[in-house]
């Protein structure tokens, strides 16, 4: 036997060549094994031709190893099949226990082969007490956290469509009090993970896309590569969080010079929606917005379908060709103009894969439209390379067209399984796969001819967050609803796959709309707002990037003076911790219906270890004191506390600040304090 180490120090990962075979040997952390005593090492698994296999049922054919790219070691082990080869590719970082796993599967007979499942990671557990943590979620109910004792079988899915519509794709598993393995699938149609009792004791873990409704049929040298799946394993979850916020940064996330400084952004749509918003509103928030110190204002929904001060954005996505000029009489590249005039960036709105009822493209373009069992399903199909050359040519042209800095793409609908019609280039059972292997192509194409464009994700806020899309885009609004309650839940729960800087979500909004959520009421003219709540409402936004939508030209003179107070806070200080330092959860998860913990701390630390940032929130019901305990500094120096408004809580040493902690027993609810701890 030849085993080959993919270790780093702070993973034990080992397979093992014995001739024609090839098996996972151990897996864990240097203190604690993840690999059950008795498995005989299963990586993956796929379905071909209604036979199942791992690679322990495949003959190896070799072994190569790629260290081109710093810091990371890539395996791909070559195996053969009757009639096709899996290529399963492994990568490790370096200084983490975070790997990605995905396969090739390639047909090499002369006969078409099927392809029904295809689990891109598997592993065995031993047997422990183990403790599944993992998210729910829909419209304004995102990342609602679901904690089960794992002592029966558990299957994680969503079948809807978009990767964060039911479930976020993303789990921890926490054995016996103490390490956690944490999984997440980077893909953002149909996934699944698996957690199956083992005769042995134990549980067998699988997953990646889902096998519901899936079927690909693979014609002699076609391929299916499948989605990528991310373990990783730490000493808690904070651990674990890191390690996805510091690869993200460092491999996943694409930048611009933009998103490379985290800027300040203004947004119409709350306050003004498709209704109210006009050229001479927005060009009128655009001077406000110079003076408080916004560096990016977006134009979304409204811009665009038939010249009517009447039309509803919703019916008419798709026809992008449109200018609405009743609203927008001077076009949309006057506005840009006027914006990039006044020294900041313009981005616009788009959902580019949708089709609205009303929209023109369906009859100009009936070749686009995704169908199923002949049932228009609102959205085109990028699996039709037509589609996708559509949309690349649609956005180029408005990029072009409007001098835009930025597009907010959003995703307002369920595609389910998908388009099933067959003239398109897919099949009948990869429509939905087809859809989003065409949507990754066209982002990278539009990224690699624009590549100072910056790309936002949106999703009816958040329901297709992932890290399949978040290797496209430069970052992912968390939610449509803003209060505050619901902000710390979001960024609680996003910040444990993501990191901050990718998190984009505004503070606390005046929403025009007829049917807002009950909590949703802010009123910045209401003579009742306190400063402590207002301060409390906008430094929730500050934890990640910063952003609002607020009628600005109409906020009082006192709210104006702390918005734009806060926004030279956050350019000046607190920026710089969002995309370079290690998050701190310091307090449990609170919840927007009252529950979970009614404090919210948050400690950012810079890698070099020379500054932190603490916020701290008393939320509504908050007992009224509460001892935060900081992590990981330096136990023998002093730190001075300090905030950034002439604040002082003395100095400190490292270990009392770790194990005594400070004490908060003046903030009021709705309390919110923003220190410096240096």
């Amino acid at each position: 036997m030849s085993p080959v180490s993919l270790s780093t120090a702070a993973l034990d990962l080992v397979v093992e060549r014995d001739q024609q075979r090839l098996s996972l040997a151990r897996y864990g952390t240097p203190a604690q094994s993840w690999l059950h005593p008795v498995t005989e090492g299963a990586l993956f698994t796929v379905t071909v031709n209604g036979q199942r296999f791992t690679n322990l049922d495949l003959t190896l054919v070799g072994i190569e190893m790629d260290y081109a790219t710093a810091g990371v070691q890539h395996m791909t082990a070559q195996f053969s099949g009757s009639g096709f080869e899996v290529a399963h590719h492994h990568k490790v970082f370096q200084d983490t226990a975070l790997t990605e796993m995905w396969q090739v599967i390639r047909c090499v007979g002369e006969q078409p082969i099927r392809v029904t499942r295809c689990d891109s990671f598997a592993l065995d557990i031993p047997a422990a007490d183990y403790e599944l943590f993992y998210y729910t979620t829909d419209w304004g109910d995102e990342f609602k956290p679901v904690y089960k004792t794992l002592d029966t079988a558990i299957q994680l899915e969503t079948r809807l469509g978009r990767s964060s519509k039911g479930q976020h794709p993303w789990f921890a598993l926490t054995r016996d009090g103490g390490e956690v393995l944490s999984g997440s699938v980077a893909w953002s149609g149909n996934w699944t993970f698996r957690f199956e009792p083992m005769e042995a004791g134990g549980f067998r873990l699988s997953g990646g896309l889902h096998d519901w409704e899936f079927a690909k049929d693979l014609a002699p040298t076609a391929t299916l590569e499948t989605p990528i799946v991310v373990l990783v394993l730490g000493k808690d979850l904070n651990t674990v969080s890191q390690q996805y916020a510091r690869i993200g940064r460092r491999y996943w996330y694409p930048r611009t010079s933009l998103t490379r400084k985290t800027p300040v952004e203004w947004n119409h749509w709350w306050s003004y929606e498709d209704t109210y918003i006009t050229e001479e509103i927005f060009r009128q928030n655009v001077d406000v917005a110079e003076k408080m110190g916004v560096e990016i204002c977006v134009l979304d929904a409204g811009w665009f379908g038939p010249s009517d001060a009447g039309t509803f954005w919703y019916d008419y996505r798709g026809d992008w060709d449109m200018v609405n000029t009743e609203r927008f009489p001077s076009g949309l590249r006057a506005l840009s103009d006027y914006t990039h005039a006044h020294g900041m960036k313009f981005g616009l709105w788009c959902e580019i894969e949708a089709l609205g009822v009303k929209a023109h493209l369906a009859e100009t373009h009936p070749e686009l439209v995704a169908l199923r069992d002949g049932e228009r399903m609102g959205y085109i199909c990028l699996g039709n390379p037509a589609t996708e050359e559509f949309t690349y040519q649609t956005l180029t042209r408005l990029i072009r067209e409007y001098d835009l800095d930025w597009i907010k793409l959003d995703f307002n609908l369920d595609p389910g399984a998908g388009c099933n019609r067959t003239d398109h280039g897919h099949g009948a059972g990869d429509g939905l796969y087809a859809h989003y292997a065409g949507y990754y192509r066209m982002l990278e194409r539009v990224r690699r001819d624009f590549p100072e464009v910056t790309l936002e994700g949106c999703s009816s806020g958040g329901l297709r967050i992932d890290l399949g899309l978040l290797r496209r885009l430069d970052l992912h609004f968390l939610s449509d609803p803003d209060y505050p309650v619901h902000d710390l839940q979001l960024f609680w729960g996003a910040t444990t796959m993501l990191a901050p800087d990718a998190c984009l979500h505004w503070s606390f909004g005046e929403w025009i709309g007829k049917n807002p959520p009950p909590p949703q009421n802010f009123n910045p003219r209401d003579p009742k707002l306190t400063p402590h709540q207002f301060d409390y409402y906008t430094r929730i936004s500050m934890l990640n990037v910063f952003g609002y939508s607020q009628k600005l030209p109409e906020l009082p003179a006192w709210v104006d003076a702390r918005l734009t107070k806060h926004t030279q806070i956050y350019k000046d200080h607190v920026r710089r911790f969002v995309r370079e330092a290690d998050l701190y959860r310091l307090t449990g998860q609170p919840h927007r219906d009252g529950g979970g913990d009614r404090w919210s701390a948050f400690q950012y630390r810079l890698p070099d270890q020379s500054e932190n940032v603490l916020f701290v929130f008393r939320l509504p019901g908050g007992e009224a004191s509460r001892t935060i305990k900081l992590y990981d500094l330096q136990p023998d120096r002093l730190y001075r506390i300090v905030g950034f408004e002439g604040e002082d809580m003395g100095a400190m040493r490292g270990y009392d600040l770790m194990e005594t902690g400070l004490c908060f027993d003046t903030l009021p609810e709705e309390g919110s304090v923003l220190l410096r701890v240096v």
